[in-house]
């Protein structure tokens, strides 16, 4: 539709229509989550039994609050640990792989780039399924031949943090990249005329340009790691991320505790989207 364009009355009625209800169906099972965290019921769903704070800030069972329970608090604590490590990862590594594909030409460059986006397109539950095997397999073939244990390479935050990073990293890559590609060089050559090393022109003139979408990369990495489940499910050991924590309870039961959380988590996901907009606007 081009709004310039004169369209019947009838065309843009329906393509409203088709708005509104794309968003609805994106929102309102969000809004229905919000709603029933609120309820004073055991169990979220109809009838409404009132207005109750007990599944944010309750003290005492059967209606004990989010900011109460230590397993999901731990859980919590585990998810924004393993987030920050794949974040700081992708980071490093995704900046890295963006020089490497923006600025060299070399052999087999496009094999390597199609490698990199490969874990883009598998399944995270095919993803997960592979690295534990692989890791399992080392570990061991290491035991069996030396009888030494890489823990490292057990089920565990390790391999969770490992498993993340795979495909998280190529998300920050394409992230920094898109910026790289629109920096003019020219900026490093003047910096290399002026007495510069190659290091130094990167490090106080690309480094800087880059910094909004490594700021913008180091968030969305850190929002994937947190919402991961399919991957994590599968090599996660004894210390359950939240995304974990909260399928465990599901499977015993739904109650409005898991809808509390999860309204937490659109709040804090929703204030890290805003900041960091703000922050590339400003840039």
């Amino acid at each position: 539709m081009i709004p310039s364009m004169p369209q019947p009355r009838a065309y843009r009625l329906i393509y409203t229509g088709y708005i509104v209800l794309f968003f609805v169906y994106l929102g309102l099972p969000l809004a229905v989550v919000a709603v029933f965290a609120f309820n004073d019921s055991q169990f979220p769903s109809l009838p409404w039994e009132g207005f109750t704070w007990n599944w944010f800030f309750g003290d005492a069972r059967p209606q004990i609050g989010a900011f109460h329970e230590r397993p999901i608090l731990r859980a919590i604590g585990t998810s924004a640990f393993v987030g920050l490590c794949v974040s700081a990862l992708s980071l490093a590594v995704g900046t890295s792989n963006a020089f490497l594909f923006n600025r060299y030409q070399f052999r087999g460059r496009g094999l390597l780039y199609v490698l990199m986006l490969l874990p883009l397109v598998i399944p995270g539950i095919v993803l997960g399924i592979s690295i534990l095997v692989f890791s399992s397999t080392v570990a061991n073939g290491a035991w069996d031949a030396v009888k030494w244990d890489i823990t490292a390479l057990r089920p565990g935050l390790v391999l969770v943090v490992l498993g993340q990073f795979s495909f998280i990293t190529t998300i920050a890559t394409l992230v920094i990249a898109a910026r790289l590609q629109k920096f003019d060089r020219t900026l490093e050559e003047a910096a290399l005329n002026l007495g510069a090393d190659r290091l130094t022109a990167i490090r106080t003139i690309t480094l800087p340009y880059l910094m909004p979408a490594m700021i913008g990369a180091f968030v969305v990495a850190f929002l994937m790691s947190f919402e991961n489940f399919n991957t994590t499910l599968m090599l996660v050991g004894s210390d359950a991320p939240l995304t974990i924590a909260m399928f465990d309870r599901l499977k015993e039961g739904s109650t409005p505790l898991l809808n509390a959380v999860s309204l937490l988590l659109m709040l804090g996901s929703s204030c890290l989207a805003l900041v960091m907009i703000a922050f590339q606007r400003k840039s």
